[in-house]
């Protein structure tokens, strides 16, 4: 099970950095200078970078995993810690010096014997360590360098995501006011928002979450643009991202001029804080269908200037660029979060505040538990190839994401007569929107 999860997490290595040459749309010229850097800072040849990916164009995520026998144990000399520690403030001395450099040094100051240190297993531990010739990079910051406008050609070749700090709702214990965030991903091409919504926390599972309903409502992305934030740069995210095949890129370290797109939305969605400060919602799922009748009837609608003087809307249903969409099986398996777990003697773990009853097969081993963070009412128990249904045996606090219930209303709200309105339009127009989608999934294209 582990040996799996390490072929993954090298396919997920490989998937960011061959992501800066997927683009099919690169100038040849440029592609061959890309895929030269590539290899010069990951100390690589550029003969290998070309194998990865035509690796990974005949068989995609599955391609770039290593093959069984480049996972042979290597014998680690007695002081690796001290070579790898010592490596590591070479590289932070001088950060161009590549792993050759760095093993030559070495054996030079007797730190390490000639010939003892593959280059391949300490690039691999100072990837780990976070000093990469290609990490390192997020600590130099290039002088004169200034933000440039740009705009991809068509839909779903980019989607730009990012959080926005939300209003204080009394979802907390005894009704306390709690605040809540937004997670929201907007098309570059055309400012149509493929998914807004706000949670009650900032962790990584709520961008997986945005991310994985823009992708069963609206197709796969052919790349999404995010900052450098913890949620952002998740090992999960990159994974799920690695097994759609959607890259994922990140604005450099101090430069997120790059997602002006989704920063100006942000700033556009003041708007509807203040009409949602007259509604006074109570819960989560009041605010969710406010925000959801506020962007389909109202910044959807409205016409944009960088757009031509159309609307998001507009542009995004004219756009000649088909929709990629994808098996809900595979966007559901690709976003799905394992954790290890052994089961006692009656065959039951403890997993998120509750206990599940795994089966007698199961006692006293060790599995693999296959859940979705946002839906706790059922896991899924892996073992020896074989998966099983498990449900808690008690409810307990974690037990999903569910909307706290409402604290008692001491005073009757004043109300937000635009979003009453975008709201009672919303309702009206929402039985169309789910009569498309129920005909995309037959195979008849609505765009």
């Amino acid at each position: 099970m582990r040996d799996l999860h390490e072929l993954e997490d090298v396919a997920v290595q490989r998937m960011e950095m061959l992501s800066p040459i997927l683009d099919p749309g690169l100038d040849p010229a440029l592609f061959s200078a890309e895929k030269k850097r590539i290899a010069a800072e990951n100390d690589l040849s550029v003969r290998s970078i070309g194998r990865y990916l035509e690796a990974y164009r005949q068989r995609g995520f599955e391609g770039l995993k290593p093959m069984i026998r480049e996972q042979a144990v290597t014998k680690l000399p007695a002081n690796w810690e001290e070579i790898v520690n010592e490596a590591i403030h070479l590289r932070r001395e001088l950060p161009q010096r590549s792993v050759p450099q760095i093993i030559t040094i070495l054996e030079l100051e007797g730190i390490a014997e000639p010939g003892v240190i593959r280059r391949t297993t300490l690039q691999e531990y100072l990837v780990k360590r976070g000093f990469s010739a290609r990490q390192m990079k997020i600590y130099q910051k290039p002088e004169g360098a200034t933000a440039r406008r740009f705009q991809k050609a068509h839909r779903a070749m980019l989607y730009q995501g990012d959080i926005k700090y939300g209003p204080y709702l009394p979802i907390g214990k005894d009704g306390a006011k709690k605040q809540v965030y937004l997670s929201a991903f907007i098309d570059d091409a055309t400012r149509f928002i493929v998914h807004a919504r706000f949670y009650d926390n900032q962790r990584v599972e709520i961008i997986e979450d945005s991310l994985r309903e823009a992708v069963l409502r609206y197709g796969k992305p052919s790349a999404v643009y995010v900052d450098n934030g913890k949620q952002y740069v998740s090992d999960w995210l990159k994974k799920a991202c690695a097994k759609l095949g959607i890259r994922l890129a990140h604005a450099r370290a101090y430069h997120p001029e790059g997602k002006g797109k989704i920063e100006k939305f942000n700033k556009h969605l003041d708007i509807f804080l203040a009409e949602a400060a007259l509604a006074n919602p109570k819960t989560l799922l009041e605010l969710n269908n406010l925000l959801d009748a506020w962007v389909n009837e109202y910044y959807h609608k409205k016409p944009h200037a960088s757009l031509g003087d159309i609307s998001p809307e507009t542009a995004f249903r004219s756009d000649a660029a088909p929709l990629a969409y994808l098996d809900a099986a595979l966007v559901r398996e690709a976003f799905i979060h394992t954790e290890e777990r052994r089961a006692d003697k009656t065959g039951c773990i403890s997993f998120k505040g509750n206990r599940y009853d795994c089966g007698m097969a199961v006692a006293g081993r060790k599995v693999e538990v296959a859940f979705d963070p946002f839906f706790l009412d059922e896991i899924e128990i892996r073992l020896d190839g074989k998966s099983v249904k498990a449900i808690p045996l008690e409810i307990g606090e974690n037990v999903s994401a569910a909307e706290a219930p409402a604290a008692d209303e001491i005073d009757k709200p004043a109300s937000s007569r635009m979003l009453d309105a975008l709201n009672k339009q919303n309702i009206t127009n929402r039985t169309r929107r789910a009569t498309a989608v129920s005909y995309r999934g037959m195979g008849v294209d609505t765009q």
